[in-house]
């Protein structure tokens, strides 16, 4: 499998490094593919790093104002020209979505493709990794919009909150399983 994982090129502690690695080893174990913003820098490096040392492949969507933080020797690394175009490569290249711990660039990511879920123009998998409750606020929101009718489709259908790195993998290969992808949907790049 190809996953997509939106995350932090920050620096972090341990509380959100160590589940990032394990998750990341999970990956690498299995075989798959890390589809990821490219950069080598912060928790971005470390999940690139564990999946690597696990036996896992590395696809980097880089951007030009960031390509002084590329991870170098990726042989699957492209430069989008702009941030629009790196998160439609992003989805493109993935067959499932994981996000973890971020800033308001992993937000954007993450509600764009809410949005697309939302209105069917993707099926792709999307699970929410909860490291040490960092997005409790975020599904607190989320049920609320629910709640007051704001969402259009059941939030269950949507995103799905983990609050593992095994939990996430499991959910995105059951929903795969289960025809997440190949749907006729249209891909990220038709729907922009």
């Amino acid at each position: 499998m190809k996953i997509c994982v939106f995350l932090s090129a920050a620096d972090l502690d341990e509380r959100y490094t160590a589940p990032a690695r394990e998750f990341a080893e999970l990956l690498g174990r299995g075989g798959h593919t890390l589809v990821w913003g490219g950069s080598d820098v912060g928790l971005m490096k470390v999940v690139a790093d564990g999946v690597e040392r696990a036996g896992g492949t590395l696809c980097g969507v880089s951007v030009g104002f960031l390509a002084h933080v590329a991870r170098p020797g990726v042989a699957d690394m492209v430069t989008a020209g702009d941030l629009g175009a790196r998160k439609a490569l992003l989805l493109e290249k993935a067959d499932a979505i994981v996000v973890l711990v971020g800033g308001t660039g992993t937000l954007d990511e993450m509600t764009d493709l809410l949005e697309l879920r939302r209105h069917g123009l993707t099926r792709k998998p999307l699970v929410v990794l909860n490291t040490a409750g960092y997005y409790d606020g975020l599904r607190s929101q989320l049920e609320r919009m629910e709640a007051e009718g704001f969402l259009s489709v059941p939030l269950a259908e949507l995103v799905l909150f983990a609050e593992t790195g095994r939990e996430a993998l499991d959910h995105v290969t059951e929903r795969l399983r289960a025809g997440g992808r190949g749907d006729g949907a249209p891909t990220v790049t038709e729907a922009v």
